[in-house]
């Protein structure tokens, strides 16, 4: 964060209570680690065990085409292995990049919703 983020975060803790201070702390930001544990839960976490259940059994894929195409001598053979492998690793590439974009999501729907409780409480301010 930069120094304006800091001073609106400083500014919209004064507006709060305690209570609501501590919720709007929870709906902080997280690291990475945090985010990758975030995708094993909620509605959706089935798909991400399935894309991990697959991305390990195209990881074992591609072992045992890389160890296929180091054991053979003939060139067809071994460039045939070859494309496989890189095959294997394109899958697993376009993987993470679908947990990555699962991973962006979630850090957008969190600030929507930090927006929302933002907004509620203006809400109840002017009542």
């Amino acid at each position: 964060m930069n120094k304006s983020d800091k001073e609106i975060d400083e500014l919209i803790h004064q507006a709060l209570t305690k209570e609501e201070a501590i919720y709007f702390d929870q709906m902080g930001e997280q690291n990475i680690s945090q985010q990758l544990f975030g995708l094993l839960k909620g509605k959706n976490s089935w798909m991400n065990w399935v894309v991990i259940i697959m991305h390990l059994v195209v990881l074992g894929v591609a072992i045992w085409t890389f160890t296929n195409m180091l054991e053979t001598d003939v060139v067809g053979d071994k460039l045939e292995w070859m494309f496989y492998t890189i095959a294997c690793f394109l899958v697993m590439v376009m993987l993470k990049l679908w947990g990555w974009n699962q991973m962006d999501k979630n850090v957008v729907l969190r600030e929507v919703k930090r927006l929302e409780y933002q907004i509620s409480l203006l809400k109840q301010q002017e009542k």
